[in-house]
């Protein structure tokens, strides 16, 4: 009889495991005390989500102080080290990098946008939330549900944040940090909810 594998031992990968990973592979991946987790991928609905927000701020920022960037980038969070793979960012002026390791990270991003899924849904509303919220350079924070159009919306006020639902998709969503409006309705265009 075969042994069931949530008996095995998890093996607990060192940031020097992690960080071979990182250079040599095709893919991208996350360090979670000890975890490797792939970010590459995702369900279509999760692709269409983000590439349309991505597109939407692109057309909206062309020509502006602030670019927008896709998940390729990572972004240096200093409460949850050594650093994140966000859905889509958006830096304003010019942006900061610094190596770790081989790898280029931004560290001054002003909005940051994930898009649930069910595997990362309570890292991207708790541990990843809290660790980009203490990005001094971050002004706002979205997270977009995939089953349903629901958008939930950080905004920095001083020391405190803002939050502010959306779940209807003719909501039109002020972003002040970078300067533009995201639709609902263009977020989630193509996708079919049941």
């Amino acid at each position: 009889m075969a042994a069931d594998p949530k008996d095995s031992p998890r093996h607990y990968y060192t940031l020097e495991e992690y960080f071979a990973l990182e250079r040599t592979g095709d893919a991208r991946y996350e360090f979670w005390d000890g975890e490797i987790v792939c970010m590459s991928g995702g369900s279509k609905q999760h692709l269409r989500i983000s590439g349309n927000v991505y597109f939407g701020l692109r057309r909206q920022l062309t020509g502006g102080v602030c670019e927008v960037f896709t998940s390729d980038l990572a972004i240096k969070t200093p409460l949850l080290p050594p650093y994140r793979y966000a859905d889509v960012s958006v830096v304003c002026g010019e942006t900061v990098f610094e190596n770790v390791e081989g790898i280029d990270v931004a560290t001054n991003p002003t909005l940051i946008v994930e898009v649930l899924s069910p595997t990362t849904d309570t890292r991207d509303r708790q541990d990843k939330r809290k660790a980009y919220q203490a990005i001094p350079s971050l002004m706002e924070y979205l997270l977009l549900a995939q089953a349903v159009p629901h958008l939930t919306h950080f905004l920095r006020q001083g020391n405190d944040w803002l939050r502010s639902d959306y779940g209807d998709l003719a909501s039109s969503i002020v972003l002040p940090s970078i300067g533009c409006v995201l639709t609902l309705s263009d977020a989630y265009l193509g996708i079919k909810f049941e």
